[in-house]
């Protein structure tokens, strides 16, 4: 039995309160309809209802005490209070299946043998702390379930990281802040070592997400609070990662926004399914080639590794010509459904940049065991097509089989070649004629069918130097126009001639369409920026799609993307298809299957996509704010009332700027220059500042 509880405290009772989430200790020194009097040890008075005295009042005293009195008697059960010990813990344990809830004096009594009211109060207390074990509902404490103080625990411990979190981090984000802004020459690695482990990979969590999500909604308050006081930049993430180190300056980070792992070490996770492919590979490149009389060539840049597209050609004594393509045959044993699978169907494309290429395949296959390399045997999509004088496709047959090359070639070869001179394709020169004869006719054909085909230089983007001390320089590609067109029409002829193929065969296919009507006038091809923003705008966006419908803008009646199985998943899949068919006798997919695909696929696409657009267009500002102020060539292609739209050819830019700055005789094909104002090659902006006539 508790000596010295009291039931309605009186003048001269010890009572308790909860001011500022601690409990108060006080001397009652009146009482009247339910409003207290109350001395604290500080000598102060307080009023205060009796509803808010905490549930252990006493002991009580002589009411007429003095004051001095009553707080050394104060004082006195506040320091036995403070130094008793009493663990919660051990109290949930005792009370677990015992009681539901109880007072606290029933704790004490379950704990100590003769509890006094010092007891039961420090008690109180002890279970007030223990807010992941018991809920105070005066007068009792509601005893928790082990599954309810698991979870509490648990969001006790998640709080206690964030608030540790907020309280360390936001110091360190302030210096590099600081860093960023050159304001501060101390080190960041110094800094960060100072910091709790934890803390420090929740920081560099944190901010490396919210360079690839800048609008995530996790941890949002979290980092609202580490930042307040900060410019609201959305590139704070990554200025702080780049003063922390963490990334380089020109930091790609619309890799990370793609959720898209560069290089290569991405597919280590994935060893035991690589090598066992590895291994198969080795195995086909002992088996003889399907067509050992037919020395099959590819052409393609000098740098590339990743050939996946090859041709034999030879001239029919009819007229026109048998064609054979080889296309590299990733499908041929590929795991489809397995961790690699997904991985390399989440990377979805390859991306070509100016400071690195990343494959979409495990470059020890793309670039090696899958890759059509001369001397090497590959497994192979064989397609052999009847192509009349006229450049249209008469047959097309697919097979699978096994393709070994004669020679890689590249573009400037063919054209020295082509154009009479020596190089290493002269060899193959008369196949190369015939099939620059066989492009031709098929690019006329499709002109005459409404294609729009553009022409413009390709620009080389060349950086120097690291970090920091990059210098962006721009190039135009060696000009090849022959041996440009004669890879892209046979690309094409191939395309459109598998999508026939699979029509007639029943077989779904991935289908690059573009039903649109364009108007006559613009088929043809077009060269000048004038001509090519014209025809852009009429245009629409091609879709990827199972249903084989038109492709405007190339002239076909229909388009299946296939020619590039090592670069692209929807060509691998296109592939996949064709041979299912050929080996098995169906399609992998069905074109309910495959319509469920698309949309994540799409993303995929999408998201790589933009990597491919605006990463080289930022290194491309970058190159316009290293050359400073000076004036640019330019040639105006459209205008309104408000706007002009100004091309820049050699470095294919747009910008677009207020009719202000432009004078009264402004019009499309006007030559002019313009100089650059504020340049920002993150946010990916670029400003006309001034214009003049030539």
């Amino acid at each position: 039995m508790v000596q010295g509880l009291v039931r309605y405290p009186g003048a001269g009772c010890v009572v308790e309160f909860m001011q500022g989430n601690a409990p108060q200790i006080a001397w009652v020194l009146e009482e009247q309809n339910g409003r207290l009097r109350l001395l604290l040890p500080n000598r102060r008075e307080t009023a205060l209802q009796a509803a808010r005295i905490l549930p252990w009042p006493g002991p009580a005293y002589e009411k007429n005490c003095s004051r001095d009195a009553a707080l050394e008697i104060l004082e006195r059960h506040k320091s036995r209070r403070e130094v008793a010990n009493v663990d919660p813990l051990e109290l949930w344990e005792l009370a677990q299946g015992e009681v539901e809830q109880a007072p606290a004096q029933w704790f004490a009594e379950l704990a100590m043998s003769e509890p006094d009211m010092d007891a039961v109060a420090a008690c109180g207390h002890a279970l007030m702390q223990a807010k992941s074990h018991f809920k105070f509902n005066p007068p009792n404490f509601e005893v928790y379930p082990e599954s309810v103080v698991a979870t509490r625990m648990a969001e006790l411990e998640a709080a206690r990281r964030r608030e540790e979190l907020v309280n360390k981090g936001s110091a360190f984000i302030r210096l590099l802040w600081e860093i960023h802004q050159k304001k501060s020459t101390q080190s960041p690695g110094r800094a960060a070592e100072s910091l709790d482990p934890d803390v420090r990979e929740r920081l560099r969590r944190t901010i490396m997400n919210r360079i690839a999500d800048p609008e995530t909604s996790e941890d949002d308050g979290l980092w609202k609070l580490m930042v307040k006081g900060l410019p609201d930049d959305p590139f704070m993430p990554l200025y702080l990662a780049q003063a922390w180190g963490l990334v380089e300056p020109h930091h790609n980070y619309w890799m990370d926004r793609a959720g898209y792992a560069p290089g290569n070490g991405w597919c280590e996770e994935h060893r035991d399914e690589l090598d066992a492919l590895l291994a198969q590979a080795a195995e086909d490149e002992r088996q003889e080639p399907t067509f050992p009389d037919r020395p099959i060539i590819s052409i393609d840049a000098p740098t590339t590794r990743d050939v996946d597209d090859a041709f034999f050609i030879e001239a029919r004594p009819d007229g026109g010509w048998n064609l054979t393509l080889a296309l590299a045959c990733p499908a041929f044993r590929w795991p489809f459904g397995g961790k690699l699978d997904k991985a390399v169907f989440n990377r979805a494309t390859s991306i070509y940049l100016p400071e690195a290429t990343h494959h979409m395949l495990p470059e020890a296959l793309g670039t090696g065991a899958y890759s059509l390399l001369a001397q090497k045997t590959r497994p192979s999509l064989l397609i052999e097509c009847t192509v009349g004088a006229d450049g249209l496709v008469a047959a097309c047959e697919p097979r699978v089989g096994y393709a070994r090359l004669a020679a890689n070639l590249c573009y400037e070869d063919c054209e020295t070649a082509l154009d009479g001179g020596e190089s290493p394709a002269s060899p193959y020169l008369e196949q190369l004629r015939q099939a620059l004869e066989l492009a031709r006719a098929h690019q006329e054909r499709r002109i005459e069918k409404g294609a729009v085909i553009i022409e413009r230089p390709d620009i080389t983007i060349n950086l120097e130097g690291a970090g920091e001390n990059i210098t962006v320089s721009l190039d135009e590609d060696p000009l090849a126009p022959k041996a440009h067109l004669l890879v892209s029409e046979l690309m094409v002829l191939t395309n459109a001639a598998l999508a026939a193929w699979a029509k007639e065969h029943g077989v779904t296919l991935l289908h690059r369409t573009q039903d649109v009507a364009i108007p006559k006038e613009f088929s043809g091809i077009w060269q000048t920026p004038l001509e090519i923003a014209r025809v852009v705008k009429a245009l629409a966006p091609a879709v990827l799609e199972t249903n084989p419908r038109p492709h405007a803008g190339l002239g076909e009646a229909m388009y299946a993307p296939s020619t590039s199985p090592l670069r692209r998943y929807p060509d691998m899949i296109n592939e996949t298809q064709i041979i299912s068919l050929l080996r098995d006798g169906k399609p992998r997919w069905s074109k309910e299957e495959l319509d469920t695909l698309l949309p994540l696929l799409n993303a995929h696409l999408d998201a790589a996509g933009q990597v491919q657009r605006f990463r080289p267009r930022y290194w491309k500002l970058l190159y316009f704010k290293q050359q400073g102020d000076r004036w640019w060539p330019a040639v105006i292609t459209d205008e309104n009332d408000a706007f002009v739209t100004v091309n820049m050819p050699k470095e294919q830019m747009i910008v677009r700027a207020r009719r202000q700055f432009f004078g009264e005789r402004t019009h499309p094909g006007q030559e002019l220059e313009i100089r650059l104002g504020k340049v920002h090659p993150l946010q990916n902006d670029f400003q006309l500042l001034e214009t003049r006539e030539i």
